[in-house]
Formats: structure tokens, C-alpha cells, sequence
């Protein structure tokens, strides 16, 4: 039997991949529950395993203006997938959530009712962040150090599993004639003593649906891949092509064993976009349409600023790279966005060279190396590509994500999904009820996290 793909749809929101000029967009459509309804409705007609929600905490900024093309603003994520749980029956729920500004106690109580309401559908992507520009939003500020972040989101997410943890399965009598509505003992206190998570506290929620909410993981630093290891069920990479998927691969799923984890335990899906064509040429052809549509002269100009970390508003985009280099040392003129340059110099060489090979102008140039991975051509070929990867162990699937809200994914269910089903790798129906079990993903094991304390109360809650 062939590895079974798993599939996710991405709600992608206003940023530099949405084609938001397309003009069957309507600026209410980002906001609009009806948009988000038509997503999810559609990626549970496909049987795709869960909708995922990103985050935006605060509007971006560049040299100190709103950058208006990717502001990645969002409604509240818990409202969106409340309401989603009313109008789908089957379709996983999972927000962005961040773990540095949010507290253990509130996290485990909205993601354990989530899981209620949806009876058993929720999923958390925990992100992490030290920067004081999105601090400024919250009490605590930008106090946070840099290498503390990914150890206070351990330290949440095991705050969170002991919280989820702390009513016993048999918790709720409910014995009218003893006047007993829980069971004597059966609802613990959580105490945590962590370094930067210390609380105590008794949830006011029975155990959820699946236990533990699905946790995934968007890290992709040293700290982020062993924080995956640790405690999610899923990553979202941003890995594209087959050898650098096969690595992550090999690397991530490597480090569970030290955690008494099994490969199967964690499941690896990359973010994709895809375009779709009756032949090559046409899917081609639309390729570039729409690469032209994402990377207007703003957005690349906007971009490629970032890595120059200086104002090239003087520079024509359809002409060549700057011959000056970045600036390395000076406080960087993007707040609101991760930085995903390590290397400044070593990765201006590089564009560079690659413009210099190819005859590429700042726009086309940014054209080729700001995409994700991209599946393009016929039907057939996506469907041959995407099982590719996963039966290579490249990924355990892909978070789909279209360009365009909130129709973008039609085309992919209607066409792309029916012949993954041929092959016998993808779904023709729900065989469970939980996003667990359409992940595969074991049942959570009730005391398994490595902080908690729990003590069980003095007495029962009666009538």
C-alpha cells in the first residue's frame, strides 16, 4: 500500500502570494465569514484533513510605512473557527496562536473548547516571537530574549497538556441521587515550575474529544526543529524541492526517538501553492500570469530591501540588482516580518550571480527565489508530483495554498484530488471522526507531559 498523503488548505489572507488584484476579489473578502466558509466547505468536500489559519499580529512596516501589500491582516482566529465548526462536520480546525504573548491557562482553555465544540477537531500551530515591535501590543513588551522564546513554548505547550490532562477521564458522575456531579479527587491541580511559565491552576473544562488539541510547529531553526521533535504532531515547512524535504525529513523525524517518539508520530507537511492547466504550456503560461500579479514593482522592491536593509526607492525594478551590499550592522528597516537572511552578503553574492546568469531585472529576480514550493502543470502531473514527494519521504503531505481567496481551491478538489484517490494514496471518504485520527497520529496519553504536577483536589464538586 502506498503512503496515504495528507492534505490542509491555507485561509492565505492579504500578503505578497495573494492575488488580491484579481478581479474577482472584493476587499471584504478577507474578512468576510463567507469567504472562510466557502474555504473550509470546499477542503472538507475534498476530504483534506484540516484548514489552517495564520496569525498577524501587527500591521508590517518598512522604513517606518505601512507595507500595505502584506499586511497579513486576520479576524481573531478562535471566532473563525468557532463559527467554521458549525457549518463543517468533519474538516480539522487549526489556528496560529502565538506562545510568547498568550498565557498556558487561556491557551488550554480556548484550543480544549474548540475541541469541544467541533468534537474533536482542533489543532494549535504554536509560534513563537522576541521582538519588541510585536511585544508593544502586549503587557509584557519585547522583554523576551531571543533564545528564550522556543524554551517558553515548550514550557506553554506542557503547561497546556497538563491543564488538558487534569480532569480524569471518568471525571463527570453526575449522580442525581448521591448529589454528585463530579467524582471525588478526579479533577486535578496543575503546578508548573518552570523558569519562565510557573502557575497553578485547576481547568474548568472536561478532558476534550482527542485529549490533546493537534500541535503544530512552524520552526525551522536548530532550537525549532528540536522544539518539533519534542512536542509537536505536525510541521509546517517551508522546504519546496524533493532533497531539501528528503533532509528536513531525515532530520526531524531522526531526533523523536530521544524523546521515546516514533516516526509516525510527526508529521511533516510544507506549505505548496499550485497552478493548474489543461496542458504544460498553459499551466505555464498562467504561472507567470500570476507571478506577475504577486510580485508587483512594490512588492519587489519591498522585498528585496529587506535583504538590503536600506531604501532603494531610487532603483528602477525592471533594471538590475544594486552594486552597493547591504547593510549588515544597522537596525533592520522591516518590523513585523521574520527574517529569513542569515547570511546578507553571502545571499546578495548569490542573487547577483543568478542575475548576472539569467539576464534578471530586480522584479524577475524576485520572481524566482521568493516563491514556495510550486506544483505546475496538468492535473496528472501535479497529482504524479505531489505523490512523488511523499512516497520519496520528502514530506507526509502539503498545506495547500492558493492564490486566490476564497475560490483558489476548487479547481485543485475538483481536479487534482480524484486522481490521488486512483492511485489509492488519498482518501474517498472520513474513516474517523478526530483530526488525530486523519492524521494518524496516536491517541495523546493522558500525565505524558514532562512538567506538569498534578494533585488531585480534596474533594468532589457536588450539588
Amino acid at each position: 500500500m502506498p503512503k496515504q498523503i495528507h492534505l490542509a488548505a491555507h485561509f492565505p489572507g492579504v500578503n505578497h502570494h495573494t492575488v488580491w488584484t484579481d478581479p474577482s476579489h472584493r476587499p471584504e473578502t478577507q474578512t468576510a465569514f463567507a469567504s472562510f466558509e466557502h474555504l473550509a466547505r470546499t477542503a472538507e468536500r475534498g476530504k483534506l484533513d484540516f484548514l489552517f489559519l495564520a496569525e498577524g499580529l501587527r500591521l508590517r512596516e518598512q522604513r517606518g510605512q505601512l507595507v500595505d501589500h502584506d499586511v497579513v491582516g486576520r479576524p481573531d482566529t478562535y471566532t473563525v473557527l468557532a463559527a467554521l465548526a458549525g457549518v463543517t462536520t468533519h474538516l480539522g480546525l487549526a489556528g496560529t496562536i502565538n506562545a510568547t504573548f498568550n498565557e498556558p491557562y487561556e491557551l488550554a482553555r480556548q484550543f480544549a473548547t474548540l475541541d469541544h465544540l467541533s468534537a474533536g477537531r482542533a489543532a494549535w500551530n504554536v509560534v513563537t516571537s522576541s521582538d519588541a515591535f510585536h511585544g508593544a501590543n502586549f503587557r509584557r513588551g519585547g522583554y523576551l530574549d531571543h533564545a528564550d522564546r522556543y524554551e517558553r513554548a515548550r514550557e506553554v505547550v506542557e503547561a497546556a497538556r497538563a491543564l488538558w490532562d487534569a480532569w480524569a477521564p471518568d471525571a463527570i458522575a453526575a449522580d442525581a441521587a448521591a448529589g454528585v456531579y463530579a467524582r471525588d479527587r478526579s479533577i486535578g491541580l496543575v503546578r508548573t515550575g518552570g523558569r519562565l511559565v510557573d502557575i497553578e491552576a485547576r481547568p474548568t473544562l472536561p478532558r476534550s474529544p482527542q485529549g490533546h488539541p493537534v500541535i503544530l510547529q512552524a520552526g525551522d531553526s536548530d532550537a525549532g526543529r528540536e522544539l518539533a521533535a519534542q512536542v509537536a504532531d505536525a510541521v509546517f515547512s517551508r522546504h519546496g524541492s524533493l532533497e531539501d524535504g528528503q533532509a528536513f525529513y531525515a532530520d526531524v523525524k531522526g531526533r523523536l526517538a530521544r524523546y521515546g517518539r516514533s516516526p509516525e508520530d510527526l508529521k511533516i507537511l510544507p506549505g505548496a501553492s499550485f497552478v493548474l492547466g489543461d496542458t504544460p504550456a498553459e499551466a505555464e503560461e498562467r504561472l507567470r500570469e500570476i507571478q506577475h500579479q504577486q510580485v508587483r514593482p512594490a512588492v519587489a522592491r519591498a522585498f528585496v530591501e529587506q535583504l538590503w536593509n536600506r531604501d532603494l526607492s531610487e532603483y528602477d525594478v525592471d533594471g538590475p540588482l544594486p552594486e552597493i551590499d547591504p547593510l549588515v550592522e544597522a537596525p533592520s528597516i522591516t518590523q513585523g516580518r521574520a527574517s529569513f537572511f542569515k547570511d546578507p552578503l553571502a545571499i546578495a553574492a548569490t542573487w547577483r550571480a543568478l542575475s548576472e546568469e539569467k539576464g534578471l531585472s530586480i522584479r524577475e529576480l524576485v520572481i524566482e527565489v521568493v516563491g514556495r514550493q510550486s506544483f505546475v502543470g496538468t492535473p496528472q502531473h501535479v497529482a504524479d508530483e505531489i505523490d512523488r514527494y511523499v512516497q520519496s519521504d520528502a514530506s507526509d503531505g502539503f498545506i495547500l495554498v492558493p492564490h486566490l481567496t476564497p475560490h483558489g481551491l476548487d479547481e485543485f478538489v475538483d481536479r487534482v484530488v480524484p486522481l490521488l484517490q486512483e492511485r489509492g494514496s488519498f482518501r474517498t471518504e472520513y474513516t474517523g471522526t478526530t483530526l488525530r485520527e486523519h492524521l494518524g497520529l496516536p491517541a495523546a496519553d493522558r500525565f505524558g507531559s514532562t512538567l506538569d504536577d498534578v494533585d488531585a483536589p480534596d474533594e468532589a464538586l457536588t450539588a
